[in-house]
């Protein structure tokens, strides 16, 4: 499986054609249709409450990243879903079950044990677009690869969900070397590039979903 930057799909679909009237009916008479819309529809299943806090309460090593998601006019997208996806501290992606724990009984909301690092988050974004999460610093893969979190994104308009990722400023010697990273020019390559911020620990990544400054998103192959 190969990864290479792709350009974001455009947002927002056409609408709808009206239908056609029918001939008792005069066109002055007709209401328009609808225009089809596309989500996001996450009432169910997906909203996932402390999805964020992927780091145990208290874990000294704990690091803060958040940022903002960003539409093609830089206006705030308030109901994206961020998933972050990562290695832990060690470069394992072995990773522990349990990330949303349902009560058997009750099939209710545990929530995660409290001690178990799963490297998965899921958040979703607030009226400002902002999200936040509580995690641990990724471990290094195998060389020339940089340590690096993947993240996946859901948001109204989006067809398919994007994929990018996080790379952190102090791995610079690494971050040079990533096949990946020395792909892209330089203004392209710092959309992937977490900003040190204070206090010491975190960090601020935003995503541009198209537009000046469009993050540089990744396909499958």
């Amino acid at each position: 499986m190969s990864e290479k930057p792709v350009p974001a799909p455009a947002q927002g679909l056409a609408p709808a054609e009206g239908l056609a009237p029918v001939e008792s009916a005069s066109a002055e008479t007709l209401a328009p249709t609808p225009s089809h819309t596309v989500g996001p529809f996450y009432g169910y299943a997906l909203p996932f409450p402390g999805g964020g806090e992927m780091a145990p309460a208290g874990h000294p090593g704990a690091i803060t990243l958040h940022g903002h998601v960003r539409d093609g006019a830089g206006a705030p997208v308030p109901d994206a879903l961020v998933e972050l996806w990562q290695a832990g501290p060690d470069g394992s992606l072995a990773g522990a079950g349990g990330s949303m724990r349902r009560d058997p009984v009750t099939g209710g909301f545990l929530g995660r044990n409290g001690v178990d690092f799963t490297g998965f988050g899921r958040i979703a974004t607030d009226a400002d677009g902002h999200w936040t999460a509580r995690t641990l610093p990724p471990g290094g893969p195998a060389a020339p690869a940089a340590p690096y979190i993947s993240v996946c994104v859901h948001a109204r308009g989006l067809l398919h969900h994007l994929f990018t990722r996080v790379y952190f400023p102090e791995n610079a010697e690494a971050n040079a070397a990533d096949p990946l990273l020395a792909s892209l020019d330089p203004a392209r390559r710092e959309t992937l590039v977490a900003t040190a911020a204070s206090p010491p620990g975190t960090y601020r990544f935003d995503i541009r979903l198209q537009g000046e400054g469009e993050t540089v998103f990744l396909e499958f192959r």
